[in-house]
């Protein structure tokens, strides 16, 4: 059994998954990773940093990642919009796809589309999916608050089949948000996605580009443990526009701030060095770990490749047999 979908077809990729483009953690080597397993890998742009972005599409290239190849390049758009000629670089290296999250869409999906290239929007709900779709968009990530690192307030579960219905004929809808295994997958397709996006799972493999006791955390706790705020946004003197806040593991900076976020401000100089210095040192009791509530589904570190394949059998063999889904009797 294969799991052959409109989003496959559209991408031509063997496996409706698609890495999120995490700042600095989805690289090249990440990003050509899932690629090279037959999903879709997308290096994550994030703020923009021109050296970053050309070393790590010179490193694609060198990974048999070339103009043409199956991969796409991800930006913040709010801050793409500070620095639009990086869409450009991007545009150059000829990705199969832009993905453009947090923030509107319109004024770059056109330069996209006349690149040839798909164009990618993550939304948090009907409004911006709207807005998406108006724009032009090709896909549409439908993400839920559980998702780690930045996002809003709608659930997955509530989310994923709302958008499904809006994009119906013209987009084509995945999933994001607390999906770590097989049984997201199979479920997001039950629920109208065509795929699914996921950024904590693939965070916790060889091929990352994070700390190694980052990804230990991550493995030891639960979704439980994470909290969605701005905590960490104040700390680094980068709080985002509204309505996004960034969900992470909850640690003893987070603990002693939450509630007190005024207070935080008031005494951002002071704490945003503290912030660096816990950061550059691996002090994750203060530095944030960046994770969604599928933490309490990930409690291993293997290369992107299994992951994919793990994920797809997982929910091949689910689809394939109603009985494994739930103790029901249908009468």
């Amino acid at each position: 059994m294969a799991l052959v979908t409109d989003l496959t077809k559209k991408l031509d990729i063997r496996h409706p998954v698609l890495l999120a483009p995490m700042d600095l953690i989805a690289d090249a080597k990440l990003a050509a990773a899932v690629s090279a397993a037959g999903a879709f890998g997308i290096l994550g742009g994030g703020y923009g940093d021109e050296a970053w972005l050309r070393s790590q599409i010179s490193e694609l290239e060198q990974l048999g990642f070339g103009p043409g190849a199956s991969f796409g390049i991800g930006f913040i758009t709010w801050s793409l919009a500070r620095k639009p000629e990086l869409l450009d670089i991007a545009l150059a290296a000829s990705p199969r796809a832009i993905m453009l999250s947090f923030g509107d869409p319109k004024p770059f999906a056109e330069r996209i589309k006349k690149a040839g290239a798909l164009v990618i929007c993550q939304i948090q709900d009907e409004k911006m999916a709207s807005d998406a779709l108006d724009a032009g968009a090709d896909i549409i990530v439908a993400q839920g608050t559980e998702a780690g690192g930045h996002g809003s307030s709608r659930g997955t579960l509530g989310l994923v089949p709302a958008i499904a219905d809006l994009a119906a004929g013209r987009a084509m809808v995945v999933a994001a948000g607390g999906i770590a295994d097989g049984r997201g997958l199979a479920a997001c397709l039950m629920l109208g996605a065509s795929g699914i996006l996921m950024g904590s799972r693939f965070y916790a493999s060889k091929e990352a580009e994070g700390p190694t006791a980052a990804k230990q955390k991550i493995c030891a706790t639960s979704g439980d443990e994470t909290i969605r705020g701005l905590i960490f946004d104040i700390s680094r003197q980068n709080v985002w526009p509204e309505p996004f806040t960034g969900r992470c593991l909850l640690n003893d900076h987070a603990r002693k701030w939450t509630g007190r976020e005024i207070d935080l401000m008031r005494n951002a100089r002071a704490e945003a060095a503290a912030y660096e210095k816990a950061k550059a040192e691996e002090n994750f009791d203060v530095a944030a770990v960046i994770v969604g509530e599928a933490a309490s589904l990930i409690d291993d570190i293997p290369s992107a490749g299994v992951i994919v394949e793990r994920t797809v059998a997982e929910a091949e063999q689910l689809l394939a047999s109603q009985s494994n889904f739930a103790q029901v009797e249908i009468d």
